[in-house]
């Protein structure tokens, strides 16, 4: 009964937040079809400990079901992981391989976002979609405003604390090392979310779930500095701090190419822009990817680069070299250092300016 009352209550939450999103600027028809997908989600979770004692679920998914419990109890007890709530202690089983799809658009004269506004969010460069088709039009219309787009599909989302986000079934496909840093990366949000700024949001995360999955996986009671999972999740590490360098100088390149022009979208133009890509594309299957380590990142080999799926990547990858800086400053400090941030970040104009060592005054 209990149990029945907090969904309800959740519920109603819910309802009343698609209200306000009807009476504020965003499309209230594309509101209602995403909440309403959202409540078919949150109606079908069950408690993981009721699925791991489900007779019908394997051995080595009941192993993955334990362990998302472990690591989510180590952020939260060990970690100082804030705003966890009961997220991450429930299963959701997808009736397909795709939790939803996010589209993100970006202008074509200049780098930067086509952009969004929600309440609670704030100013978000993507929305997401739970049907193919409808992403697909919205896709095809943005294309026809003359911007660049990029859709894909995304296995988790947070709902940043308002509810207690799910393990999506579709994350089980994961590795165990994978399966638990995308965990701690959804957990993540919950504890530091600032409204308006993507970008800092997204690579926080990226930071938070790789580097508290090393944790666990290397000095937990159950893991082991020698452990494989340990040397895995150190190398996932590694190879996302490359790709961020990849990514970060390629930004800085398109942004050296759109200074002096000023703004042009004429085809010598776009032609030249576009070159720019195809050269850094050849550079990461020559170079960069050669040198990872547990990680192939094949979507940036097989998949065109554009503004829309540049940035969509920067989003993830920014500046994640000088997190590790700041992480190695406060010399395994880990949860001094989630508590201060989740402190010192939101009072910056840029969050960023958080990584400066001016501003890293762990002792």
């Amino acid at each position: 009964m209990r149990n029945l009352a907090r969904r309800r209550r959740q519920l109603t939450i819910l309802i009343g937040l698609l209200c306000s999103f009807v009476l504020s600027s965003c499309n209230p028809i594309y509101v209602i079809r995403v909440g309403w997908a959202e409540v078919r989600v949150l109606r079908s979770r069950v408690p993981l400990t009721e699925a791991m004692a489900d007779p019908t679920v394997d051995l080595p998914t009941r192993a993955k079901l334990k362990l998302v419990l472990d690591a989510r109890a180590y952020a939260v007890g060990e970690l100082g992981f804030q705003n966890a709530g009961d997220s991450y202690t429930s299963l959701a089983r997808l009736e397909s391989d795709t939790l939803a799809l996010v589209l993100s658009a970006a202008y074509q004269d200049r780098l930067a976002f086509r952009t969004w506004w929600f309440p609670i969010a704030g100013r978000v460069p993507y929305r997401a979609y739970f049907s193919l088709d409808g992403a697909e039009r919205a896709r095809d219309e943005l294309e026809k405003e003359g911007f660049d787009t990029y859709l894909r599909s995304t296995a988790a989302f947070s709902t940043l604390g308002w509810f207690a986000d799910p393990l999506y079934s579709t994350l089980l496909r994961s590795d165990e090392v994978a399966l638990v840093q995308t965990v701690l990366h959804e957990l993540g949000h919950n504890h530091l979310y600032i409204p308006g700024h993507g970008r800092f949001n997204e690579s926080f995360a990226t930071f938070i779930g790789h580097v508290a999955a090393l944790d666990f996986f290397c000095r937990s009671v159950e893991g082991g500095s020698v452990t494989v999972r340990c040397q895995h999740a150190r190398d996932r590490w590694a190879d996302a701090q490359d790709i961020s360098r990849f990514i970060d100088a390629l930004e800085q390149r398109i942004i050296d190419f759109y200074n002096p022009k000023g703004s042009d979208t004429t085809d010598n133009f776009m032609k030249t822009r576009d070159t720019i890509y195809l050269a850094a594309q050849a550079d990461f299957v020559d170079r960069v990817r050669p040198r990872l380590r547990a990680s192939t990142y094949d979507y940036l080999a097989n998949e065109p680069l554009n503004n829309a799926t540049l940035l969509s990547r920067s989003l993830y990858f920014h500046r994640l070299p000088a997190f590790n800086r700041l992480w190695r400053s406060w010399e395994g400090e880990f949860p001094d250092l989630l508590a201060w941030l989740r402190e010192e970040a939101p009072e910056f104009d840029d969050p960023f300016e958080v990584l400066e060592a001016d501003y890293v005054t762990p002792f």
